[in-house]
């Protein structure tokens, strides 16, 4: 399922609430586009590959709320 996840496409939590976009997906993690504003302007973050339910068309749907995903984002 992950070889399935390409740039640019929606990561949406499980509650249907958006996450971000994939910048780049990798064995173990999605990286996210930076934030264009905000707190975490510029920054680089990640997601765990484990925290993904599925991929339907140009989404990637998470197992878990929006709000406790980002909780699990990893920043460089």
């Amino acid at each position: 399922m992950h070889d399935q996840i390409r740039k640019n496409m929606i990561i949406i939590g499980a509650d249907g609430v958006t996450v971000g976009t994939v910048a780049e997906a990798g064995h173990h993690r999605i990286t996210l586009e930076p934030p264009q504003i905000g707190a975490h302007k510029g920054h680089q973050h990640f997601i765990s590959n484990g925290l993904v339910a599925a991929v339907e068309g140009n989404t990637v749907r998470l197992s878990a709320n929006a709000d406790v995903a980002i909780t699990f984002e990893e920043e460089a």
